[in-house]
């Protein structure tokens, strides 16, 4: 990876992440700005924080992969844990696609709940993420996949967020983690949902509340992926608006 982030050509997976020159150095600064605002959490000096450029949750442990360079939401996750004794942590996704990165590398970590809604894997990239998976071992039940078929709106995301709540706060967390892709909204070139940014405000409000019962507050939101510049201003503004 560092050698093609000098080189600035070539890919860093199988052919759908394509390399920059300075890549790597992007990505880290990318983790280390989720890592400032944990710390600042932590700390006391926030209580809340959304960085706008990051939610990269398709990258693996080892492997860059759908545009995203490095996971820094697993960096988060792991210096949680390993810095700052952070044991039950929430992982919320709605990004359109979903996020593998995270599912599958703590697939069987039973203190990492995962609540992801998003267009089915049947249809969209990285076509994983299928109802019955909810973890593996002593993991099992800690895991929620909430696939909604292409073309599904806010009703049909509103329903599936009461059941993904419903899951949040019987795991009550100790922190939340909130990945709040803008594409699957309406008009977003490589999705098919048609979902409005009233879902993002929805959920970014229930989920500040639910951090407020649960979490003391802990809560940090990234902006994920998106394709479509207004429809990332929408989301992204009603995301902000609803922590703010």
């Amino acid at each position: 990876m560092i050698e093609a982030s000098r080189a600035g050509e070539g890919f860093l997976d199988g052919g759908d992440t394509p390399a920059f020159a300075g890549c790597y150095e992007v990505a880290a600064h990318v983790a280390g700005a989720a890592l400032e605002g944990a710390r600042r959490i932590i700390c006391g000096e926030a209580l809340r924080t959304f960085q706008p450029i990051g939610g990269l949750h398709h990258a693996r442990r080892t492997d860059a992969a759908g545009f995203c360079v490095v996971n820094d939401l697993g960096v988060l996750i792991e210096t949680l844990r390993n810095e700052y004794g952070v044991r039950r942590i929430a992982y919320v996704d709605i990004d359109v696609h979903h996020g593998d990165g995270v599912f599958y590398e703590y697939e069987d970590d039973p203190e990492l709940f995962v609540a992801d809604i998003h267009e089915s894997g049947e249809f969209l990239y990285p076509g994983t993420g299928f109802a019955h998976e909810r973890g593996r071992g002593a993991a099992r039940g800690t895991k929620l996949n909430l696939p909604l078929p292409p073309g599904a709106g806010d009703a049909e995301f509103l329903r599936a967020w009461a059941e993904a709540e419903r899951f949040l706060e019987d795991a009550a967390p100790q922190f939340v983690i909130f990945q709040c892709g803008a594409d699957g909204l309406a008009g977003d070139p490589l999705a098919d949902l048609r979902l409005s940014s009233a879902a993002h405000a929805h959920a970014a409000r229930r989920l500040r509340a639910l951090a407020e019962r649960h979490a003391r507050g802990r809560l940090m939101a990234f902006g994920g992926g998106g394709y479509n510049l207004e429809n990332l201003a929408a989301a992204w503004c009603a995301v902000l608006e609803a922590l703010a």
